[in-house]
């Protein structure tokens, strides 16, 4: 199964990318994991609505751009459906058994993303009601698509 983390921005702080390199090497061995970051638009202080609703539209018209026909979008958003651990392995599983070949993980910029973006996305995905940096979600999320290997696969994990 090929898996693509598509964001918007890039990671700047060591750590993450650390962390992120880390999860990288340790899915090698289960999936082919890609990587694709867009452009993040700069967000004024006190934008008003409208404007904050162009940037995610700008920001998701780069992302679209990424995303092709036979991928299966699981969009990363606040509204998304809240599931634990071994719902999301099922959810993986699932897919791959039923003939995915392609499941990209979108993850938007500090705005969230656009609304073509979420119209597109096959399944939306919410790791919990708070704001968390999407910096740090892309570790977060490859933390727990790594975590998803190890119990569809059998395999020890921490709990």
């Amino acid at each position: 199964m090929e898996i693509r983390i598509l964001s918007v921005g890039k990671i700047k702080e060591k750590y993450l990318n650390d962390g992120i390199k880390e999860y990288a090497k340790r899915l090698g061995r289960y999936c082919k994991l890609s990587f694709c970051q867009v452009a993040d638009e700069k967000t004024p202080d006190k934008a008003s609505q409208a404007l904050n609703n162009q940037i995610k539209d700008l920001e998701g018209e780069r992302l679209m751009k990424h995303i092709r026909e036979q991928d299966y979008v699981i969009a990363l958003a606040i509204e998304g459906e809240m599931v634990g651990s071994v719902e999301l392995a099922d959810k993986i599983e699932k897919l791959g058994v039923s003939g995915v070949n392609s499941v990209v993980f979108v993850i938007g910029g500090s705005l969230g993303l656009g609304s073509k973006v979420l119209d597109r996305a096959d399944y939306k995905l919410s790791f919990s009601r708070m704001t968390f940096p999407h910096q740090l979600m892309q570790m977060i999320l490859l933390e727990q698509i790594y975590r998803s290997f190890r119990i569809i696969n059998h395999e020890p994990y921490h709990k």
